[in-house]
């Protein structure tokens, strides 16, 4: 029975074999190919339009980081003033840096 089964599998896996040397229809390769294509093209859309996003995002918080630095030394040049003056001038900076961050699509500051 052992020795039966073990036949059986071995056959099977001999006929498995030689299936996959053999070549498909011309039609159906082209079909293959086409669909292999397709699917590359794709991915390679897909892959660039991530770079794409990341490039954007690396700009986004380039500015960002940019303005805030901005924002921190207008707010350090305002201390050198007083009352209205200081006020206004820390107005005017948290005014500028919420400008940046609109441009960039982020949420103003607290």
């Amino acid at each position: 029975m052992n020795r039966v089964l073990i036949t059986l599998i071995a056959g099977a896996f001999a006929v498995s074999l030689g299936a996959c040397n053999k070549a498909e229809d011309p039609a159906e390769v082209q079909a293959d190919v086409a669909n292999a294509e397709a699917q590359a093209t794709e991915n390679v859309a897909e892959a660039q339009a991530d770079v794409n996003q990341n490039v954007m995002e690396g700009q986004e918080e380039t500015a960002l980081a940019k303005a805030e630095g901005e924002h921190k030394i207008a707010m350090e040049r305002c201390e050198s003033l007083s009352g209205a003056d200081q006020k206004a001038c820390k107005d005017e900076a948290d005014a500028r840096l919420d400008a940046a961050k609109a441009a960039a699509d982020l949420p103003g500051p607290s």
